[in-house]
């Protein structure tokens, strides 16, 4: 009981940096609302983000609501993630490298009663940060001048989840996520004199998601599960704040724009249709399998001389699991590996922005006779390529999430 006090006060703790903290450094994250942060629970990280059909009583999933109708009565889980990435931005003339770290994700699931469980969470939901500076010439003038343009902020997703099982092996879930944050945006020009525009947008909107599961055994021992998501059409609101002044070359500065405040246009979010399969192919092998298609088309936007794509994402996962005896330690770990593609959602200069990364991941029991466990993995990718001046983005990332089951409902016997 004093083990999951504690992880809720750190939970509170956490929340508070989380919202406020940014972990990328991408070109690419400035159009929209960012890019999509591709946050994954438990082990899923090291299987290639894949989760649809995974269906594990111990481990929260939130790739699929309806796997909350699996908890164990009288368990509580409760997990909490980091993550650090090294990049390599280039183009073709020149490249730089950065790095960041973050907390991926805070996030409880509980049981209501048999076979109906609940689950609540917070994570960063989008990610913005970049500057981009560029000089041009001044039309009849012999002068140039200089712009910087940068962001920075993103969207966070607090999720309430809920799933239940209503027959042999058959579940379905509903998630209702609070999509909310603030972009901040800064344009600088520089010529004779320094003109600054700043906007402090703000978002938010709540988007729907529905998950079934269906498991069934093919052999002795062998389990099948297979499951779908569908996401409504989501459409998020905002408000902009802005400010602008004028610096001269002496310092003075003077307001041209203060605090002026402006309704934004409704940005939407696609439906998402997504199906997984999951199962146990050979003794200690289970592999996985998922597909995601968003419309993004159906959305009628755009941005400048860019546009929107539907986009198709595509994860592998292979775990391996010992079945050996458990009191040698290397049988009590689990050994994935993954791969994701992704085609993107936005084309730029005629090209359409993919991305994919390849993973490996281990999981290690905390101690002999408990499900708690500690989840690494390790992510090599790259997103964009450097035709048509583009930029592309070679990454490192490592992932750490604890996973922890506890009894918080079960009374303790005084004899």
């Amino acid at each position: 009981m004093l083990k999951q006090k504690l992880f809720l006060v750190i939970m509170v703790i956490n929340s508070t940096i989380l919202l406020a903290q940014n972990n990328t450094n991408s070109p690419y994250s400035l159009f929209g609302l960012g890019i999509e942060n591709k946050t994954a629970t438990a082990g899923l990280t090291g299987l290639g983000n894949t989760g649809i059909a995974q269906s594990n009583p111990y481990q929260i999933n939130i790739s699929n609501p309806a796997s909350l109708g699996n908890i164990r009565k009288s368990s509580f889980l409760y997990e909490f993630g980091v993550n650090a990435s090294f990049s390599e931005l280039k183009n073709s003339t020149k490249s730089e490298s950065t790095s960041n770290g973050n907390i991926s994700h805070i996030a409880i699931a509980f049981p209501i009663q048999q076979n109906w469980g609940v689950g609540i969470g917070l994570l960063p939901y989008t990610k913005v940060g970049y500057s981009i500076t560029s000089q041009s010439s001044i039309e009849g003038s012999l002068d140039d001048y200089y712009s910087i343009i940068s962001g920075e902020g993103g969207l966070n997703k607090f999720y309430i989840s809920t799933g239940i099982t209503l027959g042999k092996g058959f579940s379905l879930g509903l998630d209702a996520s609070f999509l909310f944050g603030t972009i901040n945006q800064t344009n600088q020009t520089y010529s004779s004199s320094l003109f600054t525009i700043s906007d402090e947008n703000h978002y938010s909107g709540i988007k729907l998601t529905t998950g079934f599961q269906y498991s069934f055994f093919s052999g002795k021992n062998k389990k099948t599960t297979i499951g779908g998501t569908f996401e409504l059409p989501t459409y998020i609101n905002g408000t902009q704040v802005r400010n602008s002044f004028k610096t001269s070359n002496l310092g003075t500065t003077i307001s041209v724009e203060e605090e002026t405040e402006n309704e934004l246009n409704e940005f939407s979010l696609p439906i998402v249709t997504g199906l997984g399969v999951t199962s146990n192919l050979y003794k200690d092998f289970t592999a996985s399998f998922d597909f995601k298609n968003l419309l993004w088309e159906e959305t009628e936007q755009a941005e400048d001389s860019e546009q929107y794509l539907n986009q198709n994402i595509y994860a592998f996962g292979l775990e391996y699991t010992p079945s050996g005896n458990k009191l040698k330690y290397l049988n009590r770990l689990k050994y994935r590996f993954g791969f994701n593609y992704n085609t993107g959602f936005l084309e730029v200069s005629n090209k359409q922005i993919d991305s994919h990364f390849v993973s490996l991941g281990l999981g290690i029991p905390l101690s002999r006779n408990s499900r708690n466990i500690m989840n690494l993995s390790y992510s090599y990718g790259k997103e964009g390529n450097t035709d048509n001046k583009l930029i592309q983005e070679n990454f490192h990332k490592i992932t750490l999430n604890l996973s922890f089951v506890g009894d918080w409902f079960k009374k303790r016997k005084i004899f």
